[in-house]
């Protein structure tokens, strides 16, 4: 139900109950709040140790209504540069001046990267691929999200009656929808854009959730997990069991530090060493 959703999301970043009142009065493809990997709750978060890879410049916006913060990641890439995720359209300006604070030129970012389809990850992309004329890069089992947007396309639970309201809040109107320019799935190398990384899938969040791994070490997990004291999965879960599934596989990687949608980064040997 979309009220539970409501006090998830409460929960999860602080909304004002007034600003989320627009929600109320449907469902949603919501879950359990997020809990520790294996465990009944999650610690109260603290500065993770480890090391951030410096090349990586993390831009954190502030979602509109009071409905928290959205990472999105900048990342040099051969003589450019690769977007991960875009934020959500009031994040707008804030976004384009921290790639030009990059260097970042029309010209110059060679490939936006969505970890899924959700607006406050998407809804920019349109806006940019104009500006900067470059190319989207999505899983396909998202794409309809933003092509029509509508949030609960393709997932377990739809709910058309606050696909509205859900577009209103994110400030996803018809010139964010866009189609992507290229589809990724498991394995991908994005070499070619001069970004030396690999794609994999990790449906739970989403179906067409996707996580990015760089040769240096970089994990961008989108939506899939965040880090309260320890690595948590995500308030909000489409598929629970997709979603330890990916987590184990996520386990097994050589990362050495894990940049989340929500939230700290933490080391990837916090996710190793957390128990199943």
């Amino acid at each position: 139900m979309i009220t539970a959703y409501v006090k998830i999301i409460q929960r999860r970043r602080g909304v004002d109950a007034k600003c989320a009142s627009a929600l109320r009065s449907a469902g949603t493809p919501g879950q359990r709040p997020g809990r520790a990997i294996g465990d009944s709750a999650a610690d109260q978060p603290r500065e993770p140790a480890g090391t951030m890879d410096q090349r990586v410049r993390t831009v954190t916006l502030t979602l509109p209504f009071h409905l928290g913060k959205v990472n999105c990641y900048i990342v040099p890439a051969g003589s450019g540069f690769v977007l991960i995720d875009t934020g959500a359209p009031s994040g707008r300006r804030a976004l384009e001046r921290e790639l030009e604070k990059a260097g970042c030129r029309p010209g110059d970012l060679k490939l936006i990267v969505l970890t899924h389809g959700d607006f406050d990850h998407t809804g920019n992309a349109a806006s940019l691929r104009r500006r900067f004329g470059t190319r989207i890069a999505m899983h396909r089992d998202d794409a309809g999200m933003m092509e029509r947007g509508d949030i609960f396309w393709n997932r377990k639970r739809r709910h058309p009656a606050i696909r509205t309201a859900a577009a209103f809040l994110f400030g996803f109107g018809r010139q964010e929808r866009c189609t992507p320019d290229l589809f990724v799935d498991e394995g991908d190398d994005l070499s070619e854009h001069g970004f030396s990384a690999t794609v994999l899938h990790i449906p739970g969040h989403s179906r067409g959730s996707i996580a990015v791994l760089t040769a240096g070490g970089a994990l961008f997990c989108g939506d899939l997990l965040e880090y309260r004291g320890k690595p948590v999965l995500n308030s909000i879960i489409d598929d629970r069991a997709a979603a330890l599934a990916s987590v184990e596989r996520l386990r097994d990687l050589p990362a050495g530090m894990v940049y989340t949608g929500h939230g700290r980064p933490f080391p990837g040997e916090r996710l190793r060493r957390e128990p199943g």
